[in-house]
């Protein structure tokens, strides 16, 4: 048992990568739909490249979107609307008429001159009632008919129709009847009917009239908006999918056929037929095998590739969890579709999966791994050859477009970049499977705008994937190395020397390491906060003492020690309390790697001949370097450091200089666990000598 538990703690980097690569399989494996893939590939306009096929089966020919598209466009253009008539408003005008006509008839002129108002109130006159009931009956015809007929509202579904356009009109007890838009009054029309109807009745006085039927004039016919979609979906419902049968055996096509619309039409209604019935139990755990193995192969290749091109993943957990999370969630995106209808495939930000990568890898792995999900994303898309093709021209125009990932507007343009590449080649493809411009279908593009805009998100995921997997990307790189921010801001104002010389290292770090092959932006930040631990005791170093006194001289060697050994753990606790990435303070820990204050050791070994020394009191924790980009800074730090200490600055001495401190250092073994050559420490001394005497001003001399 104790063999059994010793292995496994022994194994455990392989165990977890191993779980990590069921778990990516066995969830892929569970989202992939357990149909059956129709074996025959195809396009329009294309020749038929198989055997000649026949029909293996009766099955209905499904109807083109186009075509589906057309009928419920016609359906919705033809299906009249439906208005709602309220006869009850009849009464309720009525008796409001009646208000009216009481209340406005003694305002009127007809009445004022024949002097019937006195008498009509002082008595009973013949003459005033009979004028009086002749003008209300003439008003209250008037009102009758228009509401027989109805007054409707103007809405947007027959603004601008004509006369002869119907409707459905539909009462209180739901029955309905067609009707002319001509046969129905509108509030201007009741108006013109009105007028016309007082001026043909004699000795009526219009103006009094045609206020009071104003009055009482109001819409009652109302848009019925629940019942007009309630019956357009019912008529959509009741469209049929199919045109026609074919028959088992019936020929569909012979090979060098040219697939035309007829024929494909019967091909894509073959292939929906087929994986409808080949998704039964009795062929579910074949078609799980088949894709277990498909899935596994596309997974063993992606390790295969990490395992002989990129070990530095491979060995770190991490970032192999990173790898594979981000792999998985590309492909598990892509089932996103069948769960929903109205969603297209191409509006799914597919290029994210690269751009990401790319962020904190190289091209090469982005596009390697775009490649494998890709191709795996082809068996559930619709026309896997089209949507492989189209995302694997895209996904690499993406990346190409983002070598360095520095601002968020570079973004932006990958986006355009996005929407342009995949509107031109979906516009090729387009013109070969439909020989024309017309049947184009323009919904595509908008689905890859929205690809396209999606991709914007990469900036929030990619800082969700920094804070989960302790990544940093160029971007946050950038803005950690802005002298303005607070902490470099603070280190230029109590250490003036200190920010000068980390500005030096940085430029030095940077050259060097871009010549090599590192991350010249992730040394160069790393150089800026490397010395942070002197702004607690600024003046215990030398490129901060502008007075000429220096305070080790009142120290023993043993405390100046100290207190220089002291800048490193004190700067790994201000980067913390700063919470500067793990990657930043790693430059900070070992900067100085396991190295000895020499001055102040030599010295107390000169004042204390034959006694034993505690070396560790004069050197520094560590650990050493263990990247090209942390050799590059402590090799720049020493040589830039010392560099200010030469008396003449001088070709000869520079280069002394830095063959001496570089070579003194790899003696040391500070080097060992840093992935650096021979070679690469050739170029890093070359150019730190030529970058110091441009510094210094150093003429090179030429022979005679």
């Amino acid at each position: 048992m104790k063999k059994l538990f010793d292995t496994v703690r022994d194994s455990h980097d392989l165990i977890f990568k191993g779980l990590l690569t069921v778990a990516c399989i066995g969830l892929l494996v569970f989202i992939f739909p357990k149909v059956a893939k129709f074996k025959f590939e195809f396009d329009k306009s294309t020749p038929w490249k198989h055997e000649n096929l026949l029909a293996p089966f009766e099955f209905p020919i499904y109807k083109s979107e186009t075509e589906l598209q057309e009928e419920r466009n016609a359906i919705r253009e033809t299906l009249p609307p439906y208005f709602r008539i309220h006869y009850t408003v009849l009464a309720d005008q009525q008796a409001k008429y009646i208000n009216v006509f009481e209340a406005k008839w003694p305002e009127s002129e007809l009445a004022q001159q024949k002097g019937l108002i006195k008498r009509m109130f002082d008595s009973n006159s013949p003459e005033a009632d009979l004028l009086k009931e002749q003008h209300f009956q003439a008003g209250k015809a008037i009102i009758q008919h228009i509401y027989n007929q109805g007054i409707i509202q103007i809405s947007e579904t027959i603004d601008g129709k004509p006369g002869d356009y119907e409707i459905i009109l539909m009462d209180e007890q739901n029955i309905s009847e067609n009707k002319a838009l001509n046969a129905v009054y509108t509030l201007q029309t009741a108006y013109d009917y009105s007028q016309e109807q007082l001026q043909k009745t004699p000795d009526l006085d219009v103006d009094v009239m045609t206020r009071i039927l104003d009055k009482v004039m109001v819409q009652n016919i109302f848009f019925d908006p629940e019942t007009t979609e309630r019956v357009l979906q019912e008529k959509l419902d009741q469209n049929s999918i199919t045109r026609g049968l074919v028959s088992k055996g019936e020929k569909i096509i012979d090979r060098g056929d040219i697939v035309n619309d007829e024929r494909y039409q019967k091909l894509v209604s073959l292939k929906l037929e087929y994986e409808k019935q080949a998704g039964g139990t009795s062929t579910y755990y074949i078609i799980l095998a088949g894709q277990f193995i498909l899935i596994t192969v596309s997974v063993f290749v992606l390790i295969l590739f990490l395992t002989l091109f990129r070990k530095d993943i491979v060995n770190e957990n991490n970032r192999m969890a990173f790898i594979m999370v981000v792999f998985t969630l590309a492909v598990l995106m892509a089932n996103i579709t069948p769960r929903f209808e109205w969603l297209n495939i191409y509006a799914l930000p597919f290029c994210l999966l690269p751009i990401i990568i790319r962020t904190f890898y190289d091209v090469r792995l982005a596009t390697f791994i775009h490649v494998i999900a890709t191709v795996l994303i082809g068996f559930l898309a619709p026309n896997g050859f089209e949507f492989v093709f189209l995302q694997l021209i895209t996904g690499f125009v993406a990346v190409f477009s983002l070598v360095s990932l520095r601002k968020r507007s570079q973004l932006l343009g990958t986006a355009f970049i996005i929407f342009l590449t995949y509107s031109i080649i979906y516009l090729g493809i387009a013109i070969i499977q439909e020989g024309n411009f017309h049947s184009i279908n323009l919904k595509n593009f908008a689905w890859f705008a929205a690809s396209a805009g999606l991709t914007l998100f990469a900036f929030p995921i990619i800082f969700l994937f920094e804070k989960a997997f302790g990544f940093l990307s160029d971007v946050s790189l950038m803005e950690l190395s802005d002298t303005n921010s607070p902490l470099l801001r603070k280190l230029a104002s109590k250490t003036p020397g200190t920010f000068q010389h980390t500005l030096q290292v940085a430029n030095l770090a940077e050259e060097a390491v871009l010549q090599i092959g590192g991350d010249p932006l992730l040394v160069r930040t790393g150089a800026l906060y490397h010395d942070i631990g002197k702004m607690n005791d600024p003046v215990f170093f030398i490129e901060n003492q502008i007075s000429g006194v220096n305070p080790h001289d009142e120290l023993s060697y043993e405390e100046s020690a100290r207190i220089i050994i002291s800048h490193v753990i004190e700067g790994i606790e201000m980067a913390k309390k700063a919470k500067l990435p793990e990657h930043i303070i790693d430059f900070i820990r070992t900067h100085h790697g396991t190295t000895m204050t020499m001055y102040f050791y030599n010295s107390y070994k000169n004042d204390h001949p034959g006694e034993e020394i505690d070396a560790s009191l004069f050197q520094y924790p560590g650990p050493v370097p263990f990247s090209k980009e942390t050799a590059v800074l402590m090799m720049a730090d020493s040589v830039e450091a010392a560099s200010r200490s030469l008396k003449k600055h001088d070709a000869e001495n520079i280069s002394n200089l830095v063959e001496n401190i570089i070579d003194g250092q790899a003696k040391q073994n500070q080097f060992v666990n840093a992935d650096i050559t021979f070679k690469d420490i050739s170029t890093i001394k070359k150019i730190f000598k030529k970058m110091l005497m441009n510094i210094y001003h150093v003429r090179i001399e030429y022979p005679e």
